[in-house]
């Protein structure tokens, strides 16, 4: 019997107390109950110490992580205060490490403490230490050296004093987070490297030192967000210049309000930009937080930039007759932009603090930053043609890619039945998309066979007629004015992936799948494939494995995701054909030939012949070999590696001469059984 409901009356409402407040709930503080919650609670100690050396105490943080995944914080602070707060009647340790909403930093507007901080929300340590296994605290300030240890968000023992006559100060915490509170708490090392580099850039002059279980990193930017910009865009070589204007750095301080009804508040603003051909990218930072969402900081740069460089190109006469205008796609295409920025006042959009919403901090810096790039524009007339004209470049070139996506969408589109739309096809009668397959055959003696052997309730066949274009050579115009390539794609009915020319990649040092497949172009619809497999299926003979080849390259092109999906498989067919009276076996390889000879126990009389092409094939032997899905041998297409994948297919069949001579010099001894030297 089913059990019976407990009645939702006044007893049930509870509260969450002490440690369960976070224990329980903690994707409510952390953002998430998974590793990157548990990376959000080590910055939350992190930034602690970040605070401290920003006011001036301490040049160096340490972080340790030990093989139990433990983690240890040290600095050389003031020391977190943690003795008693006769203000309070409490002892500190119990509103730092025991209370939400407490801490030392909500009078930063007034308090000559924290004027610009990470932490404000009184959550951080309290919440780490409520969230771990076990935690141990050991503060040296006052001459003292104090120490605490926590287990499951519970203090063990109070609090330990003893005199201390050395003469550093700081905190040290050590603690491991629990598995109880989060799936996973093996924090990579990536996660530290790339969060203390970009400590490192907006705290210039402190000295990050990371040991993640014996290797050991540390990082260190003098000059901050400039050196920063540098180092990213690389030095370039004279042929390859990093640079179409050199990197500048702006600072500013302004006071102001969200609201005529809100207090006022102070915020120091730091720019540093470039204008480059081989890099772009925006970041931002808010009292050193990495703002991964941007907020009002990045909505100010858009508005700046676009604005500041339009206004550039009308003064100057640097539009087209009745062009459009420059957009932030075209902008950020070729910037490389980096603000750190600091208020007394901030409102982040959550505890993660991955954006800031404040209304002045936006209005303020986009007019700054407005007016910058006007003088910027005037004083080097130089730098401003420069990056006028390469934003227009990439404007044009943005607007003939949509155009041509238009195009092909059109092109490739309609209403009418594909039968009648692609010659030679012949379709298959289910509609049932988890059943429908597609055989890419070759050649139309290829296509009568399989069409007469396949099973025309799911099956459907498409001949290629002789070798297709070399997808990785040509440009996308000539690859779809190509009726055999076209033809295959209103077959698979998904549409083409128009992603940016090879050469862009390659300057940016990308390979042909580095854009995510959901920026690759909106002409692309994976949920319109008509089939559950795309099969490839030629003669086992040095002209199919070029047709196999050449067919990958145009879907590797076109298409990625399909690969990256495993919607394209390759029909192997086999290589002999051994008879022995009424038997007749295929073998795919020698060892599988020798296989069947033992098996056959070696008989007398047996004939051993290289299979037929596909043509010439019998339809139940073609069905037997190539067609059944209970016989058949099919290899899935699945690429685990995209970029070598890229690097082989374009050296194999771009226009990397020297590379592909280089190849087949050291291994085309390798492939002698497959040429035809007769």
């Amino acid at each position: 019997m089913p059990t019976q409901k407990q009645a939702y009356d006044n007893t049930s409402i509870t509260q969450l107390k002490d440690e369960d407040r976070v224990r329980k709930r903690p994707g409510v503080i952390f953002g998430s109950d998974g590793l990157e919650g548990c990376q959000h609670a080590v910055f939350e100690i992190l930034s602690n110490s970040i605070d401290e050396a920003r006011e001036g105490h301490g040049s160096a943080i340490r972080v340790t992580v030990f093989p139990d995944h433990s983690i240890e914080i040290s600095d050389d602070g003031r020391g977190c205060p943690v003795d008693w707060n006769e203000r309070e009647k409490r002892y500190n340790w119990e509103l730092v490490f025991c209370e939400l909403y407490a801490g030392g930093k909500y009078q930063n507007e007034t308090d000559e403490n924290y004027e610009f901080s990470l932490g404000l929300n009184g959550l951080g340590a309290c919440a780490t230490q409520y969230a771990s296994e076990w935690m141990d605290v050991t503060v040296l300030r006052d001459g003292f050296q104090y120490t605490l240890r926590f287990e499951k968000g519970r203090n063990v023992g109070g609090l330990q004093k003893e005199p201390y006559a050395g003469k550093k100060t700081g905190s040290r915490h050590r603690w491991k987070p629990d598995r109880d509170v989060f799936t996973d708490i093996a924090v990579p090392l990536e996660y530290f490297s790339n969060t203390l580099r970009k400590q490192a850039v907006v705290n210039p002059g402190v000295t990050f030192i990371l040991d993640y279980m014996g290797q050991k990193q540390s990082f260190f930017y003098e000059n901050g967000i400039a050196d920063y910009v540098r180092e990213r865009v690389g030095g370039g070589t004279e042929e390859d210049k990093p640079y179409i204007t050199e990197p500048v750095v702006w600072q500013t301080e302004r006071r102001g309000r969200d609201r005529e009804d809100k207090p006022e508040y102070k915020v120091r603003l730091s720019a540093a930009f470039c204008f480059s051909q081989t890099a772009a990218f925006c970041e931002h930072y808010h009292n050193s937080s990495f703002l991964e969402y941007g907020g009002s900081p990045d909505k100010a740069v858009r508005s700046a930039f676009v604005s500041a460089l339009d206004a550039y190109c009308k003064n100057n006469n640097k539009y087209q007759k009745a062009e459009s205008r420059v957009t932030w796609a075209d902008v950020a295409e070729c910037l490389c932009f980096v603000s750190s920025n600091f208020s007394t006042m901030t409102s982040y959009e959550n505890q993660t603090k991955k954006a800031v919403n404040n209304r002045f901090i936006q209005e303020c810096m986009a007019d700054w930053l407005k007016s910058q790039l006007e003088v910027f524009f005037i004083e080097h007339k130089t730098a401003a043609e420069a990056a006028a004209a390469q934003v227009l470049v990439n404007k044009r070139s943005r607007e003939t890619a949509e155009k041509t996506r238009l195009g092909l969408k059109k092109k490739l589109s309609g209403t009418m039945d594909i039968t009648t739309r692609v010659g030679k096809f012949h379709d298959c009668r289910t509609k049932d998309l988890d059943r429908r397959e597609v055989y890419i055959v070759e050649g139309d003696s290829a296509l009568g066979a399989c069409k007469l052997a396949r099973d025309s309730e799911f099956q459907a066949i498409i001949p290629v007629r002789g070798k297709i274009l070399n997808c990785l050579k040509a440009d996308l115009d000539k690859i779809l004015k190509n009726e055999i390539i076209t033809d295959l794609v209103k077959v698979l009915g998904c549409g083409v992936e128009v992603v940016k020319p090879r050469s862009a990649r390659r300057s940016a040092g990308q390979n042909d799948l580095a854009q995510p497949a959901g920026q690759r172009g909106s002409s692309f619809d994976l949920s319109a494939l008509r089939w559950n497999k795309v099969i490839i299926c030629t003669d086992a003979d040095v002209d199919g494995f070029h047709i196999r080849t050449m067919i990958l390259t145009m879907l590797y092109r076109l298409t990625p995701t399909l690969i990256e999906e495993g919607y394209v498989y390759i029909a192997e067919s086999p290589l002999f054909e051994l008879t022995h009276r009424d038997k007749t076996a295929f073998a795919w390889s020698d060892a599988e030939k020798e296989s069947i000879l033992e098996q056959w126990g070696r008989p007398k009389g047996v004939t051993i012949s290289r299979s037929k092409g596909l043509g010439e094939n019998e339809p139940d032997m073609m069905w037997l070999t190539t067609m059944s899905p209970e016989t058949r041998r099919l290899v899935q297409v699945s690429p685990e590696d995209a970029a070598l994948t890229a690097e082989v297919f374009d050296m194999l069949l771009g226009d990397n001469l020297a590379a592909r001579k280089a190849y087949i010099a050291e291994h085309g001894f390798e492939y002698l059984e497959l040429a035809d030297i007769s």
